[in-house]
């Protein structure tokens, strides 16, 4: 987009630029529910399950269009509504969530299925080659389901990625 402003960086290195986009929590669920979980619409977003307020949301989608991660396309049944894509900058993403998702599988106690957990990390690449699929081809069934916050204790992954008992 000509003409407009870069913001101000605090520094040039690049993890600090990238936290300065990405670094709250809304704005990687959104991503990741876009990328994952098929999201497209608003309503859609603020029902995923994590409790963002209405205010929140709309001010993560408007930064994240303005940093160019996602771009807002009217929805082709009913032009009135918008539809949220993520750009090629924001779909480059994906193997930053997926590391991320290990990352907390085995340092810290989760809702995901520890034999979910080992099949995605034995099949790396095929994740994300069905990521880039699916958004090439705007498929939004669903990549990975929510993991319910209440997860049966014997298949709920614990620090050092060990099955809870």
């Amino acid at each position: 987009m000509a003409g407009k402003l870069q913001p101000q960086r605090r520094s040039g290195c690049p993890v600090s630029i990238s936290l300065e986009i990405l670094g709250d929590r809304w704005s990687l669920l959104i991503v990741r529910d876009m990328m994952v979980r098929g999201y497209r619409t608003f309503r859609e977003f603020q029902h995923s399950g994590e409790g963002i307020a209405t205010n929140i949301l709309a001010d993560r989608l408007h930064k994240l269009e303005a940093a160019g991660i996602l771009t807002v396309e009217p929805a082709a049944d009913d032009g009135r509504s918008a539809h949220y894509r993520l750009t090629p900058k924001g779909i480059a993403l994906a193997p930053v969530l997926l590391e991320l998702l290990f990352w907390a599988a085995h340092h810290e106690e989760t809702a995901a299925p520890c034999e979910f957990i080992a099949q995605m990390e034995q099949n790396r690449a095929a994740v994300l080659a069905e990521t880039y699929r699916r958004w090439e081809q705007r498929d939004p069934t669903p990549l990975i389901p929510p993991f319910s916050p209440r997860a049966n204790p014997k298949t709920t992954n614990s620090p050092k990625g060990k099955a809870k008992r």
